[in-house]
């Protein structure tokens, strides 16, 4: 998503992020534990764009279930105990809207938010979401948050033999406005991440219960005429280019001790 103006992915953008999940070769294992594998691309001199990869194999979780989960924001902000606030502020498509997402970063680190531009695509028996970062005049960045840029991250979901079987995988690449100490970076692949893709794992085995006492038929995702955003025009938005942001240098900071949720 390098060009001037703002553009809805084409099913060639989908095509190339399916290839780039899918790639290994010129990625790092950092992290290859109990199903879950994390691979990682080094910096490039100068850069601040941290790339990642995710893969967990899921024996007990469908693809359709585990494409639910990624999608219902109203479960999200239930079982993501890193959101500080999720909304979508409009659809441009049927398979296309804009949305706000805000995280907690890891203690002493400024909290990070996110304007996206979202796009889901079913493939035969595969799922794609994918997101990159856009502008809304009525979003401006927040002064207690780094506003981050995402170049392109997304899930591919694969269906694998047995009904009741996926494989997830999340791709990241992300400028996160800073320079990050080292040990962000570490934790990020060989825990932060592992811990995050095991939350989603958790949420799938209790989605089905959770979402019979919630608006069981609402699945806009799905059924497009469901939506109840406002439609926008792509005119109101444009390109977040990282270069017009604040850029932080948060290399020297000390991890502090903190209680870490668990699994």
């Amino acid at each position: 998503m390098s060009g001037q103006t703002v553009t809805i992915p084409d099913d060639r953008a989908f095509a190339s992020f399916k290839a780039e999940c899918l790639c290994e070769e010129g990625w790092s294992i950092n992290h290859n534990k109990g199903g879950i594998t994390v691979f990682t691309q080094g910096l490039e001199e100068g850069k601040s764009i941290h790339k990642i990869k995710c893969r967990m194999v899921c024996k007990d979780v469908s693809a359709e279930t585990m494409y639910d989960v990624l999608h219902d924001i109203e479960y999200r902000r239930k079982w993501d105990t890193n959101v500080i606030e999720t909304f979508d502020i409009g659809k441009l498509t049927v398979n296309a809207d804009v949305g706000y997402y805000s995280w907690n970063c890891p203690s002493p680190l400024r909290n990070r938010d996110v304007i996206t531009l979202r796009s889901w695509l079913p493939m035969g028996k595969d799922y794609i979401i994918m997101n990159y970062s856009v502008k809304h005049p009525k979003y401006p960045p927040k002064k207690d948050k780094v506003r981050a840029v995402s170049i392109q991250t997304g899930y591919m979901v694969q269906s694998q033999g047995p009904a009741n079987s996926c494989t997830l995988t999340y791709m990241a690449q992300v400028d996160p406005r800073g320079s990050l100490p080292k040990w962000v970076v570490n934790k990020s692949s060989h825990f932060l991440a592992p811990r995050a893709m095991k939350k989603i794992h958790k949420a799938c085995l209790k989605y089905s219960d959770w979402k019979k006492r919630h608006n069981p038929g609402f699945k806009p995702w799905l059924y497009p005429e469901q939506t109840t955003l406002p439609s926008i025009p792509l005119s109101e938005l444009s390109i977040q280019r990282a270069e017009s942001l604040e850029n932080i240098d948060e290399s020297s900071l000390a991890e502090t001790q903190e209680r870490e949720d668990s699994d």
